[in-house]
C-alpha cells in the first residue's frame, strides 16, 4: 500500500478558537458524517435562534415582514452558487426542490425519463411517481463506480431515445460520493431536446458558483450540508423559460406573485432558515475561506479514507479505497466487509448500531450489491476522530459480519 499522507493538524479558525468548538457538536460521539444533515456553527444558531425570538415576541409584527427578509437573503446567497437571484427560490431542502420541478410538468404515456444507478433514493421515487401519474417509463442509466466523464457521457448517448423527455442526475452522487459530469450531460441531452434536472444537493460549498458548473433546466442544491446553514434551507434555481409554472409546495398570499417572489412567502412556515442562511457562508468565509475550506476538507478526507482503509483492507475482498473516477473534495468510500450493506436498509442499519452501540456517527451506503463506508469530513473534523473510529468501529463491524457469515452458512 501507499505511505500514508501526513496527520493534518485540527483546524484553527481567524478569530484564534479551535474549529471544533466553533460547532456545538456532542463531544462523547465522534462525528464523521456531515454529508448526511450537516453541522450549524454556533454563531449562526445564535442568529438563527435572535430571528425565531423576533418572531414570537411580535408574530403580528414578523410575518407581513418575512416576504421582504426571505427575498434580502435570496439577493445576499444567489451568488454563492453562482446564480441570479431573479432565478433563485428558497425551498425546504433538495427534495422539495425536485418534487416542485415535478409537479410542473407534463408528459405523454411512454414517455421515458432518465435516471442512473446513483441517484439519491427519494429523488428517484419522486420521477417514479412522476411517471406513473402519466403512464411514462423510467429508464435506469447504468454507470460504473469508476467511470470516466468520457464513458459516462458515452452511456447516456446510448440511452436517449426519440422518447426521452427528461434526465434526472447527481452532479455529486450521494451513494458513490463522486461527481457526474451534469453539464456536459446537459449539453448532450439539449442536443436532442431533452430537459435535465440536475440534483445538486451535495454542490453548493464544495463546488464553486455550483449551479452555474452544474448545468440543467433546472438545478436544486442543498444549503444545511456544506455551507452549514440551518436545516431546512436548500436553493432551487432555472432560467427556463416555463418557470412560471413552478410553484411553492405550500400555497399562499404570494401565489399571484411572479416566479421567484411567489416561493417568498409559504404561510406560517418557519423561514428563519433561509434568512439565515447566508450568515452561514460568510462566516466560514470570513474564518476560514472557501477555498481553504475545500482544500482542507479534502486533505482531512484523504487522511480519513487512507488509515481507515489500510485498518479495513485484511478483511474485505476488494481495494479497500475503491477508484470512484471523479472524486469530490470532502467525501470518501471505504469498503466493508462482504455480506455488510449489501443493501440501502442494510447499511442504513450498520449506521444506527454504530450510533448505538459505539457512539460514532458516520455513514454506510450501498452500490451494485456491496457496502461501503462513506466518509465525510469538515473543519471541524480531527485526524483523532477517524482513528477512534478504527478502535470503535472496526472491531463491531467485523463482529457483525462474522455473525452474517454464520447465518450463511447455517
Amino acid at each position: 500500500m501507499p505511505p500514508l499522507p501526513d496527520r493534518p493538524v485540527p483546524v484553527t479558525l481567524r478569530s484564534g478558537i479551535a474549529a471544533r468548538d466553533a460547532w456545538p457538536l456532542d463531544p462523547q460521539v465522534v462525528h464523521l458524517n456531515h454529508g448526511s444533515f450537516g453541522a450549524v456553527p454556533s454563531e449562526v444558531m445564535a442568529i438563527q435562534d435572535a430571528l425565531r425570538r423576533r418572531g414570537d415576541r411580535n408574530p403580528v409584527d414578523w410575518f407581513p415582514r418575512v416576504p421582504e427578509l426571505v427575498g434580502r437573503a435570496r439577493q445576499r446567497i444567489a451568488g454563492f452558487v453562482g446564480a441570479d437571484p431573479g432565478d433563485t427560490a428558497f425551498v425546504t431542502n433538495a427534495s422539495a426542490g425536485a418534487t416542485v420541478v415535478f409537479n410542473s410538468l407534463r408528459l405523454e404515456p411512454g414517455d421515458e425519463i432518465l435516471v442512473t444507478d446513483h441517484g439519491y433514493g427519494a429523488i428517484t421515487m419522486g420521477a417514479r411517481r412522476l411517471a406513473h401519474r402519466w403512464g411514462a417509463r423510467i429508464v435506469t442509466v447504468t454507470l460504473p463506480l469508476a467511470a470516466s466523464e468520457d464513458e459516462i457521457l458515452g452511456r447516456f448517448r446510448e440511452a436517449i431515445t426519440a422518447r426521452t423527455r427528461l434526465i434526472v442526475v447527481d452532479q455529486i452522487t450521494s451513494p458513490t460520493a463522486r461527481f457526474l459530469p451534469t453539464r456536459a450531460i446537459t449539453d448532450l441531452a439539449h442536443q436532442q431536446g431533452v430537459r435535465v434536472l440536475v440534483d445538486g444537493a451535495h454542490a453548493p460549498g464544495l463546488v464553486p458558483d455550483a449551479a452555474t458548473a452544474g448545468g440543467g433546466d433546472w438545478w436544486f442544491g442543498n444549503l444545511h450540508k456544506w455551507p452549514c446553514a440551518p436545516r431546512g434551507s436548500a436553493l432551487l434555481v432555472t432560467r427556463a423559460a416555463d418557470r412560471e409554472d413552478l410553484w411553492p409546495l405550500i400555497d399562499s398570499w404570494g401565489g399571484d406573485d411572479p416566479w421567484p417572489l411567489r416561493f417568498d412567502s409559504q404561510g406560517t412556515a418557519d423561514a428563519t432558515a433561509w434568512i439565515a442562511a447566508p450568515d452561514a457562508v460568510d462566516v466560514i468565509e470570513r474564518e476560514y475561506g472557501w477555498e481553504r475550506t475545500r482544500a482542507t476538507m479534502s486533505e482531512l478526507a484523504d487522511y480519513g479514507a487512507a488509515v481507515i482503509g489500510e485498518a479495513m483492507s485484511a478483511h474485505v475482498s476488494g481495494p479497500a479505497t475503491p477508484d470512484v473516477g471523479m472524486p469530490v473534495a470532502s467525501m470518501r468510500l471505504v469498503r466493508l466487509p462482504d455480506g455488510l450493506g449489501r443493501r440501502r436498509e442494510d447499511a442504513d442499519d450498520l449506521r444506527m448500531r454504530m450510533i448505538d452501540e459505539v457512539g460514532v456517527e458516520t455513514a454506510f451506503t450501498s452500490f451494485e450489491g456491496i457496502g461501503y463506508l462513506r466518509l465525510s469530513a469538515h473543519l471541524y473534523t480531527l485526524a483523532d476522530d477517524f482513528h477512534a473510529f478504527i478502535e470503535r468501529c472496526i472491531p463491531a463491524i467485523l463482529d457483525l459480519a462474522a455473525e452474517r457469515r454464520a447465518e450463511a452458512l447455517a
